[in-house]
């Protein structure tokens, strides 16, 4: 065994066979057409394929007026409610909302008062990892990514686990409530041992979860030194977790959850799928996204109330001249919602009460100008099939920004979110499925003679 390899190396050989890859790999776009495949299980207008059935959430974006669908405000619901009407519940009474809308989520129905508090005792009770984890598993590799690094630590839980391939309900339904209180730790401790050995920046620290604070400020106590937030911090963090803890079941990672979970498979690999999911850029690193891109606006717009400068900018950035060079304006569009994300709707007003208390007014009035001028500019230079507004990863990165949350987390907290739509929806598909999902992908490529090696 050669000690010294580099394994990370491209060598002159992976090169060679690299371009036999691409050469042999390559589709003409046209068959796509041709064989009326729907690419990303999407039609040409944007509908997605109908693969399955919920009762988890419900996404509106449109409406069908006198036979005809007409894009409206887009609307979310969670078991059947409004998610303005759930947030106006929690923050009415002003009370933490994330877990409750965990036991909604996976147990179909707005718990009682006496079943809140018994639910997050349970919580609670499981917000621990296992003797010596952090010590074995977390700090002695750590990773510059701290999605691959939650994955790892999610995939090892397995091991301690004697129960691990039980798929039974009451089982699975254990192991998610475990996952659900443990992924805080995870995700902090993973960046922790990030800065410390990877960057070599401070001490090493580590501060217990304390049972009596809710998942929200249980993530600002163990991650910052001092352990100390103000009301208002913990209380949006929270109310960003409400907003990313569910989607539909057609969205990659909840998808990929059924996916995996058909096969009956333990739910340590099936939400390991999901992170990997996540992982992707095009998913859960959106809102990254939108912070490097304001990064890049406010260096190059001099005056941040000027409309006309903003305007100009954006289309350098539509048009491939500025920022990434992608064509995309990030956190404008989604894939579902047209005139309106509800999701972008609630955290908005949320999002200026923030900035007041930490005296970043002036971002904001930024945020608000590219929000309002983006969608004109897109609309009015690409041909739409729907219209574009800004999306939830839109106000969500600048909420982090705001709270001084390291972007090395933003996914991970998506991530600390969105397993309890993950957890509700592996164990619905565990209850009603019964079948393997599989699609069919139709061959196109010729038959071919086999030709013997010396004749090659």
């Amino acid at each position: 065994m050669n000690k010294n390899r580099n394994f990370s190396e491209i060598t002159p050989e992976i090169l060679k066979y690299t371009d036999k890859c691409i050469d042999e790999c390559k589709i003409e776009p046209s068959l796509y057409i041709e064989h009326k495949v729907n690419r990303g299980l999407r039609d040409l207008n944007g509908r997605g394929v109908l693969t399955g059935l919920t009762e988890i959430s419900e996404i509106i974006s449109k409406k069908v007026i006198d036979g005809e669908e007409i894009p409206c405000e887009g609307e979310l619901y969670y078991r059947g409610y409004n998610i303005f009407d759930l947030v106006q519940g929690f923050v009415g009474e002003k009370r933490f909302g994330f877990e409750e809308i965990i036991y909604l989520l996976v147990f179909g129905n707005l718990p009682t008062k006496e079943e809140l508090q018994e639910f997050n005792a349970v919580l609670a009770s499981y917000r621990s990892l296992p003797n010596s984890f952090v010590r074995d598993i977390i700090m002695k590799a750590p990773s510059e990514d701290m999605m691959n690094s939650l994955a790892r630590s999610v995939l090892t839980l397995y091991s301690y686990d004697k129960n691990a391939n039980d798929t039974s309900i009451p089982n699975v339904v254990r192991q998610c409530m475990q996952l659900i209180a443990m992924f805080p730790l995870l995700s902090v401790y993973g960046y922790q041992a990030y800065e410390y050995y990877i960057c070599e920046k401070g001490s090493f620290f580590i501060h217990e979860p304390k049972k009596e604070l809710s998942t929200a400020e249980n993530l600002l106590h163990m991650l910052r030194i001092d352990s100390k937030y103000t009301e208002l911090e913990a209380k949006i963090l929270d109310l960003a977790l409400v907003l990313h803890a569910e989607h539909g079941g057609g969205n990659n990672s909840t998808f990929t959850t059924h996916v995996v979970s058909s096969s009956g498979t333990d739910t340590y690999s099936a939400i390991a799928a999901a992170l990997g999911s996540l992982k992707g850029p095009k998913h859960g690193g959106a809102n990254i996204k939108v912070c490097q891109m304001f990064d890049n606006i406010k260096e190059n717009v001099k005056d941040w109330e000027d409309e006309d400068e903003i305007r100009s900018y954006v289309e350098k950035i539509l048009h491939k001249e500025a920022f990434d060079k992608a064509g995309l304006v990030y956190g404008i569009g989604h894939a579902i919602y047209s005139v309106s994300d509800p999701r972008a709707k609630v955290f908005k007003g949320y999002v200026e009460k923030l900035s007041e208390e930490k005296g970043m007014t002036k971002e904001y009035k930024l945020y608000s100008a590219v929000e309002r001028i983006a969608p004109e500019i897109i609309s009015s230079e690409r041909k739409m099939y729907k219209g574009v507004s800004a999306n939830v990863d839109f106000y969500s990165g600048f909420v982090y920004d705001m709270l001084g949350l390291p972007r090395e987390l933003y996914t991970p907290i998506f991530a600390v979110a969105r397993i309890a739509g993950w957890s509700a929806h592996r164990i619905e598909e565990l209850i009603n499925c019964g079948k393997i999902i599989r699609p069919q992908y139709k061959a196109v490529l010729p038959r071919r003679e086999y030709v013997d090696l010396k004749d090659r």
